[in-house]
């Protein structure tokens, strides 16, 4: 595995659908600290791409609780809903090139027409040789092809797909005019440079098509290192939308401790006074190597 020249800079980009929970803190700690630890850049990206998702608040209350967990991140905040012309630019682009075409097909006519994936249903290539008459245009698709593409995670090992066939052609453009988060975040991490990306496994079926989509536009690719995600004992997510239990902001060595340890980190000899001292103990001892290459792990409050 050759590694990669570039000055490192990472990236945490969290989604305003609610409070920061144990699932998204893990994901910050392992980035922030890989970062650090690298003499590298951490910078803050807020993921609001999605309105009618979205919790009123929740962009600063999720700032304020990083910035209590001793957190400190580069350069300002961006917003996607900042970049729309942006993403704009280069769906144009790639449309324009026929890497993508106009879809008639509703998600009734999908689930109807298509094959399950482990992701939904896939696209059956309806409108690939253009739209059928009388239809109007919904949504904006990435025509896709029957290679393989693959690439080595830092922690999951090597990941192969086909993603005509696991996905089919998928959409960057949605039917309600909102960008979809495939080529939004391809743009944004281009535009600001990030060289290494560490996120939760749930993203690590979407890493081949933000792959293709890089290759098409001409950007180059990061490293990408994915974390177990955070599960219940019954193996159900950890996220916003479940109504996971947020972190305490007013307690947060417990759960930055729980952090570290969830990442199979050595535990520091006694237990940090503070939170300098916890994170000097951190970015002392810090090593991805230690992070099981598993998609999943259970989190047991307390345990």
């Amino acid at each position: 595995m050759t590694t990669d020249p570039r000055p490192y800079r990472g990236r945490f980009a969290p989604s305003p659908t609610g409070a920061l929970h144990f699932g998204s803190l893990v994901a910050a700690v392992a980035s922030y600290l890989d970062a650090r630890t690298r003499q590298g850049q951490w910078l803050m990206r807020m993921e609001d791409l999605d309105p009618p998702r979205e919790v009123p608040g929740a962009a600063d209350n999720i700032l304020r609780t990083l910035e209590a967990f001793g957190f400190e991140w580069d350069g300002p905040v961006v917003y996607q809903s900042q970049r729309q012309e942006a993403y704009r630019q280069a769906a144009q682009q790639l449309l324009e090139q026929a890497h993508a075409y106009e879809c008639a097909c509703s998600r009734r006519e999908i689930t109807l027409a298509g094959r399950m994936g482990e992701e939904g249903p896939i696209y059956p290539g309806t409108c690939r040789p253009g739209l059928p008459a009388g239809r109007q245009p919904r949504s904006l698709r990435i025509r896709t092809h029957a290679g393989v593409i693959g690439f080595h995670d830092r922690i999951q090992g090597p990941v192969r797909q086909s993603i005509e066939k696991e996905t089919g052609d998928f959409v960057i453009r949605r039917a309600d005019g909102l960008f979809a988060y495939q080529l939004a975040v391809v743009v944004d991490d281009a535009w600001q440079g990030i060289t290494h990306i560490v996120r939760g496994a749930d993203l690590i079926l979407s890493t081949p098509r933000q792959l293709y989509l890089q290759s098409l536009l001409g950007y180059p690719s990061p490293g990408y290192a994915h974390l177990p995600v955070v599960v219940d004992d019954a193996g159900n997510k950890l996220s916003k939308q479940a109504k996971s239990m947020p972190v305490d902001i007013r307690r947060p060595l417990p759960a930055l401790r729980a952090a570290f340890l969830f990442l199979h980190q050595a535990p520091p000899e006694e237990e940090p006074a503070s939170l300098d001292e916890f994170w000097q103990w951190a970015l002392e001892n810090w090593d991805t190597g230690r992070i099981p290459g598993r998609r999943t792990a259970p989190f047991r409050p307390g345990g």
